[in-house]
Order: C-alpha cells, then structure tokens, then sequence
C-alpha cells in the first residue's frame, strides 16, 4: 500500500504557509498531485505561496520548488 502524495507550501522566507492560505490535500498518485497543482499554483502564489514542496507520505520527492517564473 502506498502513501499518499502531499503538497507542503512555503512563504517568501521558507516558512510554511497556514491552512487557510493552502489547504492540506492528499492525492492517490503524483500525478494526480502535480496536475492538481498546475491548475493551483496561480491561486497558492496570489495568496502568499512562494515554494512547493512534493512529498510521498514522509518521504520528500521533490523541492521546495519556487511557483515563480525563472528569470
């Protein structure tokens, strides 16, 4: 049985960001969690999101990945 995918959210300063700005969702798959945020990050980002972080059950996979542009 696996675990499920979960995004962590962070601020400007790398301080994670409260429930209220970024609820906490589980997906059954990473792709399931990555589609969900390509369709979000515009939404995290206008409310205060700054990095991403992809983890499965304790494990991180990935991040924390900036929802800015590269320059």
């Amino acid at each position: 049985m696996s675990a499920d995918w979960t995004w962590g959210y962070y601020d400007i300063e790398g301080s994670p960001v409260t429930a209220e700005i970024a609820p906490a969702t589980q997906f059954p798959t990473q792709s399931d969690a990555e589609s969900w945020l390509g369709e979000s990050w515009r939404d995290l980002l206008a409310g205060g999101v700054e990095s991403v972080t992809l983890r499965q059950g304790d494990t991180l996979v990935y991040g924390p990945m900036s929802l800015r542009a590269a320059e």
